[in-house]
């Protein structure tokens, strides 16, 4: 594969190990790009994945997300990528990240073969850009990536070796690697202990360009009201910004049995204990997404376009 190239964007990816990061001082330090870690397996996330997003945003940092996978199936990784899915709804979902969400896959703990590796990889990244509409990108290591066959030749390649001089070696699928982690003991400003040190075969212009960045998704749309309907009931009004539908967060509790708190000195919402990253605050009342928290506590959603209704329908409900 390429050499690194002296013109290239520097980036980092970071996890719960590099603890409280300063992101002011990461950029300060030349840093142009970060992948933090938001989730694993069916169930796990990252306690700092919320943080880390929005310490990286407000540096203006350009900012992506990975998963790791732990499926031995192609219906455990499909599972996954919904979890991984649910994740990033909690910072405005995949395409509101600058770069694309990224599938971790870097070992094989149950000892499956090259074509079921294939097959649990390509599962999980069509299930996730089904369910995000953007394509992901493939991490693994220098050596794993010889799992992959040609059908995974499509997607991005970031890709592990460390070593300052030795490139990443051709594998039957890619010749090329868009992302080098080259280090795994780097040092950065604003970041305690090591960090693991990547490049992009670009500057951070072509970046941008390579993976069609976009501005985190701000809530600036026209807002269409409409109905929020539960188990066949009025339960209060919904509205409609974009694509996206918001309750009453006080409905939306009280339905699904959960606690909630509107913090309004700091203009915080948490719900059942966790803070919640997108809320539109209108006339003192505050309105959250309703589909991806309703669906993680097992309700189903749908949206009437003709009359403007968004109904909930609880399990157990007919």
């Amino acid at each position: 594969m390429q050499q690194r190239n002296s013109r290239n964007a520097q980036g980092i990816d970071v996890s719960r190990y590099q603890g409280k990061i300063d992101w002011k001082a990461v950029k300060a330090d030349g840093i142009s790009f970060a992948f933090i870690k938001a989730s694993q397996g069916q169930r796990y996330v990252d306690p700092t994945f919320i943080a880390n997003a929005k310490g990286a945003r407000t540096a203006e940092i350009l900012l992506g997300a990975y998963h790791f996978i732990d499926a031995t199936s192609t219906e455990a990784a499909k599972a996954e990528a919904r979890h991984f899915a649910k994740v990033l709804d909690q910072v405005g979902g995949a395409k509101a990240l600058n770069l694309p969400a990224v599938m971790d896959y870097e070992n094989n703990p149950g000892m499956l073969s090259k074509t079921l590796i294939s097959a649990v990889a390509l599962a999980f990244l069509l299930e996730l850009e089904r369910l995000t509409g953007r394509k992901p990108i493939i991490y693994t290591g220098n050596a794993f990536a010889a799992n992959f066959n040609a059908s995974l030749g499509g997607y991005p390649l970031w890709i592990a070796r460390y070593s300052d001089t030795r490139v990443p070696s051709d594998t039957v699928t890619w010749k090329r690697w868009d992302i080098w982690q080259y280090s795994d003991s780097g040092k950065v400003d604003g970041i305690k202990g090591n960090v693991d040190l990547n490049e992009f075969a670009g500057t951070t212009d072509e970046l941008r360009k390579r993976f069609g960045a976009v501005t985190p998704a701000q809530e600036t749309e026209s807002v269409t009201p409409g109905t929020f309907r539960v188990n066949g009931k009025e339960a209060g009004e919904a509205l409609l910004y974009g694509s996206r539908n918001y309750v009453p967060l006080r409905s939306l509790a009280n339905v699904l049995g959960l606690s909630y708190r509107w913090d309004n000195t700091c203009k915080e919402t948490y719900l059942n204990g966790a803070k919640l990253q997108s809320v539109q605050l209108v006339e003192d009342i505050a309105y959250v997404q309703l589909r991806p928290i309703a669906e993680s506590y097992g309700a189903e959603v749908s949206w009437d376009s003709k009359n403007r209704i968004a109904a909930l329908k609880t399990k157990g409900d007919k």
